[in-house]
């Protein structure tokens, strides 16, 4: 199965390479900078893994059609890599790898339901250049349909992907997504610090931020009637659990998980986009839980308050100190 990556952010590289070094036929579409580099040097995978160095054709845009085309740009980016890409996107296999749940309702307004295919990233990369990406840790990569379908092309596509990380075939991948957007949420807090994730993590007063971000979620989710399913190596029994305890006790466990993520620096997806000076997915995430509280009635005061920081930091290139993040939040937050 030809395959075509488009985004050479970390995921498409680290995605790219690993498939590449097992012999699939690969073809990356990148931005223009990216192009050059991945030419001329290749894609250069480090972390978890060790070192590799793959030889990978890097265009701007696809020239050719695939079997299947993994789309890894970010939320914000998918309708320019549509249009850019949408003469050799029509007849093949879509899978999606973004973050948050609209990945797939903003593909199938141009390409329809047929072929469009949804997966959630469980393992961790780095982007540290073009073509140079840390593999932080490992993880599964999660393979389902919207509808909750199950066909033999989802296990055609199992067949390609389960060659470089573990992928099983969600029965309701859609209420696996609205939870890894829990997960992500927590992404926010590095990026307004400008910082790892293991040093945002290390203060218990800011992973407090995080279980009220979780807290606040959790009641909208729950007033929605949204579904939730549990993840891999992540039950939904455990966000659950963390908000029943005691907020001191709660934000040591989480700091733990949090600071032991990565051997190498780990830097969240927002924070990597805001870097590079690109916008970051943070309407898609936090301001997720933005539409539902619309939706339902109610505000998101904290989550608010968190997509006005990230937007901040986008625009003026300076990030919050610790001190100014609590400050900012205090009010917003409530007590268990």
């Amino acid at each position: 199965m030809k395959v075509a990556v488009i985004g050479a952010g970390a995921i498409g590289s680290l995605v790219a390479a690993y498939l590449a070094d097992k012999g699939e036929d690969v073809a990356l579409a990148a931005h223009p900078a990216q192009c050059a580099e991945i030419s001329k040097s290749g894609l250069n995978i480090e972390g978890t893994r060790g070192r590799m160095s793959v030889k990978v054709a890097a265009k701007e845009r696809l020239d050719d059609e695939a079997q299947l085309v993994v789309l890894a740009t970010k939320t914000q980016d998918l309708e320019k890599a549509l249009s850019e890409n949408i003469n050799y996107l029509k007849d093949s296999l879509i899978l999606t790898v973004q973050n948050g749940i609209r990945a797939e309702e903003i593909i199938a307004r141009r390409l329809g339901k047929d072929n469009l295919f949804s997966s959630i990233v469980m393992f961790g990369a780095t982007n540290l250049a073009p073509g140079k990406v840390v593999h932080n840790f490992e993880g599964d990569w999660i393979l389902g349909k919207a509808d909750s379908t199950e066909s033999e092309t989802l296990k055609q596509i199992s067949n390609i992907t389960s060659q470089i990380f573990p992928s099983p075939i969600a029965g309701d991948i859609m209420a696996m997504k609205w939870l890894k957007l829990f997960l992500n949420a927590n992404n926010c807090l590095p990026a307004i610090l400008g910082k790892s994730m293991q040093e945002t993590f290390k203060n218990l007063s800011i992973c407090k931020i995080s279980m009220q971000i979780w807290r606040e979620g959790w009641g909208l989710v729950n007033r929605a009637r949204i579904n939730l399913s549990s993840l891999p190596n992540f039950p939904l029994e455990r966000i659950s659990n963390l908000l029943d305890l005691p907020e001191d006790k709660s934000a040591g466990i989480f700091s733990n998980i949090m600071t032991n993520l990565s051997k190498e620096p780990l830097y969240g997806s927002i924070l990597q986009s805001i870097k590079r000076n690109r916008p970051s997915e943070i309407d898609y995430i936090n301001g997720e839980f933005l539409r539902l509280a619309e939706s339902v009635g109610q505000r998101a005061s904290l989550n608010e308050k968190l997509v006005q920081m990230v937007h901040q930091v986008e625009k003026d290139k300076q990030f919050f100190s610790e001190e100014e993040l609590l400050k900012e939040t205090l009010s917003l937050r409530t007590t268990n």
